[in-house]
């Protein structure tokens, strides 16, 4: 495997979460933002958190599918939130939670969770990017 995760001593031990990534493979993977769209284009989960997030991660799994990589292979997620307080965590973790079920993964790699006043579509409340490394 291409990507080790791990939490160094002296940063806060999260059970679902690594701190850190270690890529060691040579081919680098770019998924674009996925939202909480259906494979028609619309939007599922409108005005519900973690259904979007769930959605979101499910559209990130598809993507690193279809080019023989998983969740296992991601080294950085990038996430932006509609109006984020932090009072939304629970619901956002809610639907990471669904989304690495039925994935099957755990821990998620390194991310950054960005507020936003916006995202392309009014409906939108999440959405999610990834880079993953292959052997």
């Amino acid at each position: 495997m291409a990507v080790t995760l791990m939490n160094p001593s002296g940063l806060p031990q999260i059970p679902v979460y690594r701190q850190v990534s270690i890529a060691t493979g040579s081919k680098l993977v770019f998924v674009a933002g996925q939202v909480a769209w259906d494979a028609e284009g619309v939007t599922v989960g409108a005005g519900d958190l973690a259904a979007q997030v769930e959605r979101s991660y499910l559209n990130v799994g598809t993507a690193l599918a279809a080019v023989g990589a998983s969740f296992d292979d991601v080294v950085k997620l990038t996430v932006y939130v509609v109006d984020w307080t932090p009072d939304k965590m629970p619901l956002f973790l809610e639907g990471v939670a669904r989304a690495t079920a039925k994935l099957g993964t755990t821990p998620m790699a390194p991310g950054t969770l960005i507020g936003v006043a916006t995202l392309d579509v009014p409906d939108h409340l999440v959405e999610v990017e990834a880079t993953a490394v292959l052997d």
